[in-house]
């Protein structure tokens, strides 16, 4: 065991003989005094298993310190201190990290500090996309996130979290809820001469979110996304899906294949656009020839 972690383990002792000892809530004198000390024995403790990288412990400590400031009614430190641990646990138990979050969301929210709140949602949301690969999870934290920045006038965050919202519900084949959010998306981002040329990509998600459903309904998007935004018709995302509607129409496998290459040459389609490009493919590929 480390000097480091052989120190920690004497501070967490001695803040437990302080939160032990008799009549510590019930005194009238020196409790508060002794909530303090113990509150930094448990800080200092968590900062020397930090050095240690003992993750775990570190949690702990900041989690102890965390409830001793709840219960003095010191809520934004508590707050603090459980966001501490929550960075702690995260190298080591990340539903345990989650868990300190959460506390911190709940006191944020109680406090009226709706944009913290809104940023730890969308930190447990990450956790959940990267580490913990559960994206139903990831998918409820990044909408909550939205919230909350959205109650707050933040529409650029809380734009960020609905796009993920979209990426994922497209993955998790819930179309209808993606399609919707990147029009929604669109939209707003039409209204603002800055974001206006992103827009585009949006309405190429949706596009193809549609063309997993349904041909027509595609069809009668796109007519919808050119009223919205004539410059869409111009654009090599739009003569892709039309050139992608027409192949589909035809039950042509090849020219679709051909079609996404030429654009991939040119324009990198990612994982996402990939997956989804796929599966419409797969679906020309296994559709009766009707002609």
């Amino acid at each position: 065991m480390s000097t480091n972690e052989q120190k920690a383990q004497q501070l967490v002792a001695e803040a437990e003989k302080k939160v032990n000892s008799k009549g510590f809530f019930g005194s009238l004198f020196g409790g508060s005094s002794r909530i303090e000390d113990a509150v930094e024995c448990y800080q200092r403790a968590a900062n020397l298993f930090k050095m240690a990288k003992n993750w775990q412990a570190a949690g702990s400590a900041f989690c102890e310190a965390a409830n001793l400031h709840l219960r003095s009614g010191v809520r934004h430190d508590a707050a603090t201190n459980y966001v501490d641990a929550a960075n702690c646990y995260k190298k080591a138990d990340i539903n345990e990290a989650v868990k300190c979050l959460l506390k911190a969301i709940d006191i944020y929210t109680d406090m009226g500090r709706f944009t913290m709140a809104a940023k730890h949602h969308q930190t447990i949301a990450e956790m959940y996309e990267t580490e913990a690969v559960d994206y139903e999870k990831a998918v409820s934290h990044y909408e909550q996130a939205a919230d909350f920045f959205r109650g707050e006038e933040s529409n650029s965050s809380a734009n960020k979290c609905l796009l993920k919202v979209a990426q994922y519900a497209a993955q998790l084949e819930n179309y209808e809820k993606a399609i919707q959010i990147y029009q929604e998306v669109a939209s707003s981002a039409l209204e603002s001469s800055l974001l206006k040329y992103s827009a585009k990509e949006y309405l190429f998600r949706a596009a193809l979110c549609h063309l997993c459903v349904d041909v027509l309904n595609a069809q009668h998007a796109l007519e919808r996304y050119v009223q919205m935004y004539p410059a869409f018709q111009d654009s090599r995302e739009y003569k892709l899906l039309r050139t992608l509607i027409e192949h589909i129409e035809e039950q042509n496998l090849d020219g679709f294949t051909d079609a996404v290459k030429d654009y991939d040459s040119i324009s990198r389609l990612d994982q996402w656009y990939t997956t989804i490009l796929l599966r419409i493919k797969k679906q020309l590929n296994e559709s009766p020839d009707l002609r």
